[in-house]
């Protein structure tokens, strides 16, 4: 037996020393490199911010030209995951999709076999590109409609969503993407970000990690939370009742409310900070106010009879329904910008790598528990 605890579900346990991305839950502090997600969110870009989290320092004008290039250049999917994709049931989601996919994509991958840390640099720009691109072209796939061709002069966010739509994006949309790309590209050892690394640190390859950590991402209680949201929006919707009033009779049936409090912060999530606002801008934009009016309404009533706040998923949720984008897609977007995060975190790993093996609190019976023949149990 082990003289070891751990709280349920590791809270609190310390399990990798990582230079990526630093949290104050008590301060509502999100950090990449040090550099808090506020300044982040309003000056840096996605493609910035990637490199940021990969290399540790920002990028030169030419560096950042370079490395958009190469994002550029990597928007390219074998023919054959292309077929893969449209022989998939149209039962399935698009997580499960996408899951499938970048594991088929390492069949395809020059560097398949070279783990070392520049090949896998190389194949975490194929895979930036290549994600976002199976999210859209599968969507367009289902819906019966031609794959867009990428376009190498558009920035990651306006790329996708041209790929998505067919539909050069506005400058806004564009922008309201970009850095809601940003504020998800790293949360340090969340669920799917420590599947990776624990994949990765058997030396199993790249792809099998980031194939993993989509796995992890796809369960609800870590990367569904504001497709909940929505749904939940919707029904209010429908049900054309005062969404304050909808909300008290779900709780009054012990149902709960996604999109509010945070196993880390104890005050508000600083990335819902931004997309509450970008929501609130993107009502104002479209005229589609009901989707942000009801959700601040829900919110303060949350705050002041729960006292929850809001997290990441909660403002999400109105902002990609008014950019557009289907409520099963939000996941696989979450996917799209924490594909930069879990790169990095499976560089870093492998850089100074030691095979990841805790050890459990035995609970079970008694040593020794004999065995007992089984006429005689």
């Amino acid at each position: 037996m082990t003289t070891a605890t751990a709280g349920k579900g590791l809270e609190g346990i310390v399990a990798a020393n990582s230079g990526i991305c630093w949290i104050d839950g008590d301060a509502g502090v999100l950090a990449y490199r040090g550099m808090d997600i506020h300044e982040l969110a309003e000056h840096s870009t996605f493609e910035e911010t990637t490199y940021l989290l990969w290399n540790g320092k920002l990028p030169t004008a030419p560096q950042l030209e370079e490395f958009k290039k190469h994002l550029a250049a990597a928007r390219r999917i074998d023919v054959r995951v292309i077929d893969l994709l449209r022989s998939l049931p149209t039962t399935g989601t698009p997580m499960e999709v996408l899951r499938t996919a970048v594991s088929a994509l390492s069949f395809y991958d020059s560097d398949e076999y070279d783990n070392t840390h520049e090949g896998n640099v190389r194949k975490g720009n194929r895979l930036t590109s290549q994600i976002a691109m199976i999210v859209a072209i599968y969507d367009r796939l289902r819906k019966g409609k031609n794959i867009i061709e990428a376009d190498p002069s558009l920035s990651h966010a306006a790329n996708f969503l041209w790929m998505l739509n067919g539909e050069r994006p506005s400058e806004t949309a564009t922008k309201t993407l970009d850095i809601a790309l940003i504020l998800h590209a790293d949360h340090e050892l969340n669920a799917s970000t420590f599947a990776a690394r624990v994949i990765a640190a058997t030396l199993s390859d790249i792809h099998s990690a980031i194939t993993g950590a989509i796995g992890a991402l796809k369960g609800p209680l870590h990367g569904g939370a504001n497709e909940a949201v929505m749904r939940l929006l919707y029904d209010i919707d429908k049900t054309g009742k005062e969404p304050v009033e909808y909300v008290k009779d779900l709780i009054a049936k012990k149902q709960k409310i996604m999109g509010f409090g945070h196993r880390v912060y104890k005050t508000e999530d600083p990335r819902a900070t931004h997309l509450r606002r970008m929501s609130e801008q993107l009502s104002r934009d479209s005229g589609q106010h009901k989707w942000y009016d009801w959700s601040r309404a829900i919110e303060l009533y949350i705050n002041s009879e729960k006292k929850l706040n809001a997290n990441v998923d909660f403002y999400s949720a109105s902002t990609y329904t008014m950019l557009g984008i289907d409520v099963d897609l939000f996941t696989p977007i979450f996917a799209v910008s924490r594909i930069a995060g879990w790169t990095a975190h499976v560089i870093e790993q492998l850089d100074d790598n030691r095979l990841i093996r805790p050890r459990a609190e035995y609970i079970g019976p008694g040593y020794p528990n004999h065995w007992v023949p089984v006429e005689n149990r």
